[in-house]
């Protein structure tokens, strides 16, 4: 055999050999694996012959199987997380164990917004006790967990057009005084703008509240709720299934907002993540 022969031979293996992982990668690998402060880690499980149940601070996770056979948790990581090692707990047919992931570090801007209603930003006694009520029931909706899988993890940008206006993980500070990260995704959109379904679910809250306006929670399974706040109408009942692309109501500015915009929060396993990863716009 000629040396340039086996040279361009090794060269082409190499070369093989380089791209392997790339193709190798799940598509829910790529979309999702953004394993910073507000972001989702995927963490291979093995391929089992059932589905591990797999927690995270105390909440269940998300787990798939990808194309390959292989289990996978599709884990939402909170914004206070620390940059380094986190850890999973698996509980399968051989037993439990805990599986280590990374969190990289993230900086999140910060923006300052001026309200002219004071209220909404130190909210009077009788404010304070619809606010807790409120939240508790908004807590007990992101906290469920349906045991089938979304109907797809890529999910359609819930309005048509628009700008992304406010992203996730924003430092608020209303008038000043500083408040909790932004939440959730904004799209700049005029007031009456359909809002729909990203992916198929049901509708497991509906209420009017304080600092969100007319709301709605929408179940896609297995931990992985949105929310959609401040719309001028609600197309949507409790209990009601929404197909994918399905009406659930219209942009408006009810509740704390300063104009017409659609506030989207995407939670999963309690957690609330960037609803840009979903959507194939996440920025490092």
């Amino acid at each position: 055999m000629s040396m340039p022969f086996f040279a361009s031979r090794l060269l082409l293996a190499a070369t093989a050999l380089a791209v392997l992982p790339a193709h190798a990668e799940s598509f829910i690998r790529r979309l999702l694996d953004k394993p910073v402060p507000g972001g989702v880690a995927v963490v291979p499980l093995g391929d089992a012959p059932t589905a591990p149940v797999v927690t995270y601070r105390d909440r269940r996770t998300m787990v798939l199987r990808e194309d390959a056979g292989e289990w996978i948790a599709v884990v939402g990581i909170p914004l206070d997380a620390q940059p380094g090692i986190q850890q999973i707990s698996v509980q399968g047919e051989g037993g439990s164990r805990a599986l280590d992931f990374q969190v990289r570090d993230k900086t999140y801007a910060a923006q300052h917004i001026k309200l002219k209603n004071k209220r909404q930003v130190n909210p009077d006694p009788a404010d304070l006790a619809r606010i807790e009520k409120e939240m508790a029931e908004q807590v007990a909706a992101y906290r469920t967990f349906g045991a089938h899988g979304p109907s797809n993890v890529m999910f359609d940008r819930p309005v048509n057009g628009g700008r992304l206006s406010s992203p996730f993980g924003l430092r608020r500070f209303f008038n000043g005084e500083a408040r909790n990260p932004h939440s959730g995704l904004d799209f700049a959109v005029p007031a009456g703008t359909p809002v729909r379904a990203p992916a198929a679910g049901k509708v497991i809250l509906v209420g009017d509240y304080f600092f969100n306006g007319k709301t709605v929670f929408l179940d896609h399974g297995q931990g992985l709720i949105s929310m959609f706040c401040h719309l001028s109408a609600i197309d949507v009942q409790p209990g009601q299934e929404v197909a994918r692309g399905g009406a659930v109501g219209r942009v408006g500015a009810t509740g704390r907002a300063t104009g017409p915009h659609l506030h989207w929060n995407v939670s999963l396993n309690d957690v609330r993540v960037d609803p840009a990863i979903f959507i194939g716009a996440f920025k490092p």
